[in-house]
C-alpha cells in the first residue's frame, strides 16, 4: 500500500484540517479556489458568445456555407477535449505522484492565456480555429487540477457547499469582463471601431481577468494529498495509472456513475458549446443571442446557490436526477427552436440547473474516490466528462453536414441524456467507492 503524505511529510492518512462546519463562512483558502471559478469563467462565457459568432463571420467571410462553419467549429471543440482526455490522466498522476500539483497548474493557465491573447491578432479563420485548440486545451487542462485541489482545500462535508458556490460565483463574476466585452462589441460603431479591434479588445479582457483570478490561489494553495513526493517515475505512473483503472472496473457503482457522467454531462456541455453557433446558423440576431446567454449567467448564479442549499437536506445523486431528466426535456424543446423568444426561454432553462448538475457531480465523485490520487482520478473524471464531449459536438457536427439540418443533430442529445439517467440509476444501486456523508438512499 502506498502511503498518504501531507505537505509536511505526516506519516500516512494526513490529518484532517480543521475548517469551519458546512453552513459557515469560506476560508481565505477556499475562497482563492472558488475566485478561479471566477476567472476561467470569463473565458468559458466568451468562447460560447462572442468567438464563435466571430469565427462564423470569418467563415462566411471566405465563403463558407453556415451549415459548414457549425461542423467545423463543432470539430475544433472536439479535437481539444480529445487532446484534454489523453493528457489529463497522466498529467494528473504526475501531479499526484510529485506533489507538484501547482506547477503544473500553472503551466496549463499560461498556454491558455497565451494562446487566447494570441487570438486578438489578425487572423484567417483556419488559423483563429487552430489557436481556438491551442486556448481552449489550456483551459480544460487548468481543470482537471483544479477540481483535483477539492480535497486539498476543504472537508468532505463542505465539498458541496464549496463545489456549488464556485460555479455560482462564476456565472456572476464572468458577467462583468463579459458585459464590458459587450459594450466594445455592441458600441463599436459609436467609438469608431472596426469588429475585429473590438473582438480583439473583449479577448484582452478576458485574459486578464482570467489571469487576475488565478494569481490568489497560486499563492495560497498548498497540495496536502499525494501517493509521493521528489522525482517522477515515468513507469510508476503509468503502472499506478493501470492500479486505477482496475480499481474502477472493480468498482461498479464508481464504474456505472463515470458511464452515466459521460453520458448526460456530454449533452450539457455540447449545449454550452454549441448554443450560439446553433442560434447563429438558424439565422437568429446575434445580438439577441448573446444577451440571452447572459441571461443564463445570471439565473444560474442564484440556481447554483440554491442547489448548495438543497445539497443539505437531499443525498446529491437526487439533485443530480432532477438535473438529468430536466435537461433532456431542455434538449427536447431544442429540437424545435427557430424563434428568439424560444432561445431566450431556453437560456433560462439552462441557467436554471446547470451549476446543479456541474457542481453536484464534481463533489459526487470527490466523495467517492481517495483524496492521494485526487489528480489521478480527476484525470479519468474529465475523459469521462468533458472529454466525452467530443461525442456530442461531433454528433451535431456530422449530422448537421450530412443532412443540413441543425436540429437533427440536437435531437441526438436528446438520447445522449436518457442513455445517461439511466446508467446513473443502476450505479445508485451497486455498492462501493467511498460512501458520502449524505449517499443516503
Amino acid at each position: 500500500m502506498q502511503t498518504v503524505r501531507s505537505k509536511s511529510g505526516a506519516g500516512s492518512g494526513s490529518a484532517t484540517p480543521q475548517l469551519p462546519p458546512a453552513d459557515q463562512r469560506f476560508t481565505k483558502l477556499e475562497r482563492s479556489w472558488i475566485g478561479y471559478d471566477i476567472g476561467n469563467s470569463a473565458f468559458t462565457l466568451l468562447v460560447t458568445t462572442i468567438l464563435p459568432l466571430y469565427f462564423n463571420s470569418l467563415a462566411e467571410d471566405a465563403g463558407i456555407a453556415p451549415s459548414m462553419y457549425l461542423a467545423y467549429w463543432g470539430y475544433a471543440i472536439s479535437v481539444t477535449t480529445i487532446i484534454v482526455a489523453l493528457m489529463g490522466p497522466i498529467l494528473g498522476a504526475v501531479s499526484d505522484h510529485s506533489g507538484s500539483r501547482k506547477q503544473i497548474f500553472l503551466m496549463t493557465v499560461v498556454l491558455g492565456v497565451l494562446a487566447m491573447l494570441v487570438l486578438a491578432l489578425p487572423l484567417t479563420w483556419f488559423s483563429f480555429l487552430v489557436l481556438f485548440v491551442v486556448a481552449r486545451t489550456g483551459y480544460q487542462a487548468s481543470l482537471v487540477f483544479y477540481d483535483s485541489m477539492l480535497h486539498d482545500i476543504t472537508t468532505p462535508d463542505r465539498m458541496d457547499k464549496v463545489s456549488s458556490y464556485g460555479y455560482a460565483l462564476g456565472y456572476i463574476g464572468s458577467c462583468i469582463p463579459f458585459v464590458l466585452s459587450l459594450l466594445v462589441v455592441l458600441g463599436k460603431d459609436v467609438v469608431g471601431l472596426d469588429m475585429k479591434t473590438a473582438i480583439a479588445i473583449a479577448i484582452v479582457i478576458n485574459s486578464i481577468w482570467w489571469l487576475a483570478f488565478t494569481v490568489p490561489l497560486l499563492r495560497n494553495y498548498k497540495q496536502r494529498y499525494y501517493v509521493s513526493k521528489g522525482r517522477v517515475n515515468v513507469a510508476e505512473v503509468f503502472r499506478g495509472l493501470g492500479r486505477t483503472l482496475k480499481e474502477i472496473a472493480g468498482d461498479k457503482k464508481l464504474l456505472l456513475f463515470l458511464i452515466a457522467f459521460f453520458l448526460y454531462i456530454d449533452g450539457v456541455y455540447t449545449i454550452i458549446d454549441m448554443a450560439v453557433a446553433y442560434g447563429g446558423s438558424i439565422g437568429l440576431a446575434s445580438e439577441m443571442l448573446l444577451l440571452a446567454l447572459l441571461v443564463t449567467q445570471i439565473v444560474a448564479f442564484p440556481f447554483a446557490i440554491l442547489f448548495s442549499r438543497l445539497a443539505q437536506k437531499y443525498p446529491n445523486h437526487k439533485l443530480i436526477q432532477v438535473c438529468i431528466v430536466a435537461y433532456t426535456l431542455i434538449a427536447a424543446f431544442a429540437v424545435q427552436l427557430d424563434k428568439i423568444w424560444e432561445f431566450w426561454f431556453l437560456a433560462v432553462l439552462v441557467g436554471m440547473f446547470q451549476g446543479g448538475i456541474q457542481a453536484m457531480s464534481r463533489s459526487y465523485f470527490a466523495q467517492l474516490i481517495p483524496p492521494e490520487k485526487s489528480g489521478e482520478y480527476f484525470g479519468l473524471y474529465d475523459v469521462f466528462g468533458k472529454g466525452a464531449a467530443f461525442m456530442g459536438t461531433s454528433l451535431v457536427a456530422v449530422i448537421s453536414q450530412v443532412t443540413g439540418k441543425q436540429n437533427y443533430g440536437i435531437a441526438a442529445i436528446v438520447v445522449i441524456f436518457l442513455l445517461g439517467f439511466f446508467v446513473f440509476r443502476a450505479s445508485l444501486r451497486q455498492p462501493g467507492g467511498a460512501e458520502a456523508k449524505r449517499q443516503g438512499s
